[in-house]
């Protein structure tokens, strides 16, 4: 009797990761003969996981331990308490995690995920794997140890059918999609105009973003400040989009014209040409968000993240591509276990991106299909910004505040933020596509209870939406830490805040961390006013952190960890205890990073 060699592969991700390791597991799969589908976990029937036989799971954690947005609802499902214990006992699965240990809840979605399948029966094949951003080599450091062993265990339970034998690693894959150059005097849509003003009666979301005009780009620093920050103002009216303190707003953002056009040079390809996409593989579907006919243009402007740093899949496609000697055995090299610190070096350490290696392999990417091109290079992602602004204050307006990221490596160019450069160089009346989720902070709807908000830098966006709310309805108790280098450079919105101070609406306590020679945070401003925290907090006070992942989250519990102790005679595990506790019943938030 024939063994049924069938693999599902589903993937959470956020960022495009988690996906990009999902579209590897799946060529290898094929490799070994399986029959294999790669899916999203929301875009996956979850009633017929009772008849799966073997599933892998790539998961990511995004925020403060939540799952990516598309696998929100296969979480719900999945964690219910009514499932019995033993549906999937005819399931064996592997798991594997991507997450950032710079986080509190360090892949919290795969550990979970992991041990719920147990609780249902299932039966894993490997302890769950780790994979971390922070390690010296990336996750690639987990991941590719993680898929040998994969393998081995897998190939052990269902062995390849008789007379087959692995493919070789040297043939290339076929490629996802074949494409279709149509010919030029054929009349085709606008697509500068593509899906702006389709907008149906549902709220918006990424399949339909709502298309926002932008009403004001004001910097927010002073012009001779190192660092650039904006508040941006979009007008959505008759959006469909409601939201609150706490929510988040996503954009869609376009690569510069500058690296498009050299991204279309560097290929020899032709902005205005149109082509097809047709499905190569029944079990891969065409994007969604690619209009048919497509231009070579509206493709790498919209929707090739060629600005991205490559990952090593990357290297493996792109060495198939190599008749040039000493360009093939560089690539070749990237793509052992040996070469990964070179690797890294050449790549992730200096943020090279996929443009750039692309040009310094001139002759490997003159040989690249085009239709491969959807292979080689990842889906640019929407940007995620905590919106800055409440609808009861401004009814048909989203505020952005927005740091533009710029920085500097060993390459000659800066690096540059995708979307936030993007943002920054618009002029009013420009289009912008976004759309509104569900934040991972909630504030107290009891206009009753105070709350305490620490929001450094840009951190303090999601607190200018509470208090604006709260204000409008002229409600206090509402008391802000704000923390910047300088006062006359990057304090950002002094002019509101001191009018609500001037009011009573607000208690405000800055720290300017480089107007005096010792550095003073927001952390040290915590400790100055012990009694006040302490008080808010027995009174039933609720407390909120927002900001970079580095120190600063970590800096604050620690402050109110001694706030605690010291106020409330308490010792280190009683006020570690008393955080816990405030967590528990969600008076302690935290919305970082990095």
């Amino acid at each position: 009797m024939e063994i049924d060699r069938k693999l599902l592969i589903l993937y959470g991700s956020q960022t495009g990761t988690a996906q990009d390791v999902a579209d590897k597991v799946y060529r290898e799969a094929k490799r070994r003969h399986f029959s294999a589908r790669v899916t999203a976990l929301d875009s996956y029937d979850i009633s017929n996981l009772i008849q799966e036989k073997l599933v892998i799971f790539v998961c990511s954690t995004s925020g403060q331990g939540d799952p990516p947005d598309n696998m929100k609802l296969f979480w719900r499902f999945i964690l219910r308490k009514n499932l019995p214990v033993n549906s999937l006992s005819q399931l064996s699965y592997a798991m594997l995690g991507l997450g950032d240990s710079a986080y509190q809840k360090f892949n919290f979605v795969a550990k979970k995920l992991y041990k719920r399948l147990q609780q249902l029966g299932a039966d894993n094949l490997l302890p769950v794997a780790l994979a971390d951003d922070q390690h010296d080599l990336g996750p690639d450091a987990v991941i590719y140890p993680w898929l040998d062993s994969l393998w081995k265990k897998v190939l052990n339970i269902y062995p390849l059918p008789p007379g087959r034998e692995i493919i070789s690693s040297t043939i290339r894959p076929p490629s996802r999609f074949t494409a279709t150059f149509l010919d030029n005097t054929a009349p085709y849509p606008d697509l500068d105009n593509y899906r702006i003003g389709k907008h149906s009666n549902t709220a918006p979301g990424q399949s339909n973003p709502f298309y926002a005009k932008m009403t004001s780009n004001e910097r927010v620093t002073s012009h001779d400040h190192f660092q650039d920050v904006r508040l941006i103002r979009f007008d959505i009216s008759n959006s469909n989009i409601s939201y609150s303190p706490g929510d988040v707003v996503v954009i869609m953002p376009q690569n510069s014209l500058e690296t498009v056009t050299e991204f279309i040079n560097h290929m020899k390809l032709k902005d205005d040409n149109f082509f097809h996409i047709q499905q190569q593989d029944l079990d891969i579907e065409l994007p969604g968000m690619l209009p048919q006919p497509c231009s070579v243009q509206y493709l790498v402007q919209h929707y090739l993240d060629i600005n991205s740093v490559p990952r090593r899949s990357f290297f493996e496609l792109l060495s198939y591509f190599a008749d040039n000697e000493l360009e093939k055995e560089k690539l070749e090299e990237f793509c052992t276990a040996e070469g990964q610190e070179e690797l890294y070096t050449y790549c992730n350490r200096v943020r090279r991106s996929i443009l750039e290696v692309l040009q310094d392999f001139p002759h490997t990417s003159a040989n690249i299909p085009f239709e491969y091109l959807f292979d080689l290079i990842p889906v640019l992602q929407p940007r995620s910004f905590s919106i800055a602004s409440s609808q009861k204050m401004y009814p048909d307006e989203i505020h952005v505040l927005m740091a533009v990221v710029t920085y500097k490596t060993k390459m000659f160019k800066p690096r540059l933020g995708v979307c936030s450069t993007w943002l920054a160089g618009m002029s009013t009346g420009t289009i912008v596509p976004l759309w509104v989720k569900k934040g991972t902070i909630a504030f107290p709807t009891d206009p009753a209870c105070p709350v305490v908000m620490v929001g450094p830098g840009t951190g303090c966006a999601p607190f200018r939406s509470f208090i604006q709310e709260r204000t409008v309805a002229g409600t206090g108790g509402n008391t802000l830490y704000f923390g910047c280098r300088n006062k006359d450079y990057d304090y950002y919105c002094q002019d509101e805040w001191t009018a609500l101070v001037d009011k009573g609406l607000l208690n405000l306590i800055t720290a300017f961390s480089r107007d005096q020679d010792d550095k003073i945070y927001v952390q040290h401003k915590i400790l100055e006013s012990k009694l006040m925290l302490w008080n808010i907090l027995e009174n039933g006070g609720w407390f909120y952190v927002a900001g970079n992942a580095k120190r600063m989250p970590d800096d604050v519990k620690d402050a109110v960890k001694q706030v605690i102790m010291e106020c409330g005679s308490k010792s280190e595990d009683e006020a570690e205890q008393y955080i816990h506790k405030l967590e528990q019943c969600r008076r302690y938030q935290a919305e970082t990073w990095s």
